[in-house]
């Protein structure tokens, strides 16, 4: 099985990133002459990409691009941020159901009653007791709750979602202040997802809750956070000792591409 190289086949989606650095031995061993022109080196997969530099200054200005490892990790953050906007933005759904809900309590209360004797025959059929089920009774109980609680209820949705959307973006761009953000709203509500599993187990909830502990545990671990395996400073070094341009300046010279 052949082994994903990720940093080529996101230029071969994306284009290549190119740097000029104004320090003369770095820019020599960072550019080639070609019979159709100049090519400079790609500071994500490392080929030589014909025409003009990208951009251009000190190396200590050049772009921090993710490659290798850093670029996978990037990609398992943005599926996390994918799955986080979704979910937030579903949330938002339910909140403005709850909040339409609670001004018309009385109206769905009275169609739900009416509605649900057109079911019974099938129901009593089959000898199943709809009076009585754990669905119809928690539907029931919902039309018990005063208006101001359901309000509540809708505005915590909307806190929620938000949360979830803020760390989305976060995610998706990077940025080590959304991590931190996911890894402590995402294991608060683990307890939660623990308790629901104690009350009716389902596939998805099984699901949800493992997908929940592995994205706390690997974004912890990988990104360093709260001080694992040597903190910010360990992971600021991880990522600087797989930049190219850095790689270059460490090395010295290396051989030209034919």
């Amino acid at each position: 099985m052949l082994k994903r190289d990720w940093d080529r086949h996101t230029c071969a989606k994306r284009g290549h990133i190119t740097y000029a650095p104004d320090e003369p031995d770095l820019r020599e061993r960072l550019h080639t002459a070609t019979a159709v022109g100049t090519a400079w080196r790609c500071l994500r997969c490392g080929d030589f990409a014909l025409g003009a530099p990208h951009g251009s200054g000190p190396a200590g200005d050049a772009p921090l691009v993710p490659r290798g490892k850093a670029l996978r990790d990037l990609f398992i953050l943005r599926f996390l941020a994918v799955e986080r906007l979704l979910r937030g933005l579903l949330i938002v759904i339910v909140a403005w159901g709850v909040w339409k809900f609670s001004n018309s309590q009385d109206a769905v209360r009275r169609i739900f009653d009416e509605n649900l004797t057109v079911f019974k025959p099938v129901t009593d059929h089959f000898h199943f007791d709809l009076e009585h089920s754990p669905i119809v009774d928690t539907i029931r109980k919902t039309f018990d709750y005063k208006h101001s609680t359901l309000v509540y209820v809708a505005a915590a949705l909307v806190v929620y979602a938000l949360i979830e959307i803020v760390e989305a973006f976060g995610l998706w761009w990077g940025h080590r202040w959304a991590e931190y953000l996911t890894v402590v709203a995402t294991a608060a509500f683990l307890p939660l997802e623990g308790y629901e599993l104690t009350e009716h187990v389902s596939a998805l909830k099984i699901c949800t809750l493992l997908l929940n502990i592995a994205a706390v545990l690997w974004i912890m671990l990988s990104k360093r956070l709260f001080g694992l395996r040597g903190g910010r400073a360990a992971f600021e070094a991880e990522r600087h000792s797989a930049s190219l341009l850095e790689v270059e300046v460490s090395a010295g010279a290396l051989p030209q591409a034919v």
